[in-house]
């Protein structure tokens, strides 16, 4: 019987170098599926700097759209609008916040 490392060995499985952190390897997946390896780094660092949901949510509009010819383009104008909508709703709320406090506020006399 065969030890593990004797099967890794043979089936020449070796860990990729350029991955030692999460983001990394799902930065490098972005790149991959979005077939824009040239910009690896920029996935990398979108990985690490940028909420997850907003990348997952980017990737499978990106995804899903039939007629994306540069998928790279499509994705970081998505992220764009994606946090466009989000930097709305957080006005909004405050706003919505603001005028309640004012209401339950008594006036004086």
């Amino acid at each position: 019987m065969k030890t593990i490392s004797d099967i890794i060995n043979s089936k020449k499985m070796s860990r990729d170098y350029r991955c030692s952190h999460e983001f990394q390897a799902y930065g490098n997946k972005l790149a991959e599926e979005l077939g824009d390896k040239k910009h690896r780094a920029l996935y990398i660092k979108l990985a690490k700097t940028e909420d997850r949901n907003l990348l997952e949510e980017a990737r499978e509009s990106v995804l899903s759209s039939k007629k994306a010819t540069t998928k790279g383009k499509l994705f970081m104008w998505k992220i764009g609008q994606l946090k466009k909508e989000r930097e709305e709703r957080k006005k909004t709320q405050k706003s919505d916040q603001g005028t309640r406090i004012n209401l339950q506020k008594k006036p004086k006399g």
